[in-house]
């Protein structure tokens, strides 16, 4: 008789400690995964049998044995990845159309912005404080300060003509966009900027007489942009500009090419912001597609010769005010 009441009492104690340690279980369930918990909780079922008073106690460690069993079995489905739905299927007259339709949206534009220069682009500063003018159809200004507010760089351009004029250094050059090379690394900069801001004012559309073919690249639609055919001749079978575009049909990536294929520039669009007043596209652009009029507020550049590279982070930009002929400043 003692001993069955010694082996009562031994089962007993087990049926206890195991609820008692019933959150170090869920604990040791959650890391184990679903299938093996269900493996654990059966090999512990028959400590789970006792008898006499402490049987609900037993009957409720059961349960909540049970319920954990069943969530870590259903939390393992939850968990299992989703399959992407494929791309839909848009053409590439469809993208151009909208890539025109975000250019016109944007008649005049200014805009403040911080940017962080790497490498040897720029020799006077890596950290610029900048303001942007812009008014279509081509007049751009781009100006640079240093923290302290000094005048690093006065950049315009209108038409194929540029004037960049450099305070620090005294130096002013001006005439065709043909010929900013002249003008050194900080010309180069300059024409670095005027793509990234791109992205931003939408004077990345294509043109009339430029060829389109859009594929799917990696869960993203790729739009290669090709020259036009000139006296007869095929295009250029490198494109000379690439665009990217994601599933909301905004532009995330850009590439920019050389007459070889050879990448000038590749720049990354990111953190997508209504303007000041949100307008939809088209529906005949897009179908049922619904897409804002966004733009992205950081803009990270590589230039495609190594020489470094360029982020900028736009603070405020007003979109179709009024610009007056200073904030262009002078061409010629």
């Amino acid at each position: 008789m003692w001993c069955w009441r010694r082996a009562r009492e031994v089962s007993c104690r087990q049926g206890m400690l195991l609820v008692q340690r019933a959150p170090q279980i869920h604990r040791m369930m959650i890391t184990m995964g679903g299938a093996r918990c269900m493996r654990a909780v059966e090999s512990h079922l028959p400590l789970l049998l006792c008898r006499g008073e402490n049987r609900g106690k037993t009957r409720w460690a059961y349960f909540v044995g049970l319920c954990i069993a069943t969530f870590m079995s259903a939390g393992c489905t939850l968990m299992t990845p989703k399959e992407e739905l494929p791309l839909r299927q848009v053409t590439a007259q469809e993208l151009t159309a909208l890539l025109r339709h975000r250019e016109a949206a944007i008649q005049s534009l200014k805009g403040l912005f911080s940017a962080k220069v790497r490498g040897g682009l720029i020799p006077i500063a890596s950290r610029i404080e900048g303001t942007v003018y812009y008014r279509r159809p081509n007049a751009l200004r781009l100006r640079g300060f240093t923290s302290l507010g000094n005048e690093l760089f006065d950049f315009a351009q209108a038409d194929d003509l540029y004037r960049l004029r450099l305070p620090l250094e005294g130096k002013t050059y001006s005439g065709h966009q043909s010929e900013m090379k002249d003008a050194g690394k900080l010309a180069r900069f300059s024409q670095l900027s005027v793509w990234a801001v791109g992205g931003v004012l939408g004077t990345n559309a294509i043109t009339r007489d430029e060829m389109v073919k859009v594929v799917e690249d990696r869960g993203r639609y790729r739009l290669d942009v090709y020259a036009s055919a000139l006296e007869g001749m095929s295009p250029s079978r490198s494109p000379i500009h690439r665009l990217w575009f994601d599933r909301r049909l905004l532009v995330v990536q850009e590439e920019w090419l050389g007459s070889s294929g050879e990448v000038e520039a590749t720049i990354q669009y990111d953190d997508f912001r209504p303007l000041e007043e949100l307008k939809s596209i088209p529906a005949q652009a897009l179908g049922d597609q619904d897409v804002r009029l966004f733009r992205p507020f950081k803009i990270s550049l590589e230039d495609g010769r190594g020489q470094g590279s360029v982020q900028v982070i736009f603070h405020e930009m007003y979109h179709n005010h009024a610009i007056r002929a200073e904030d262009l400043g002078q061409i010629s």
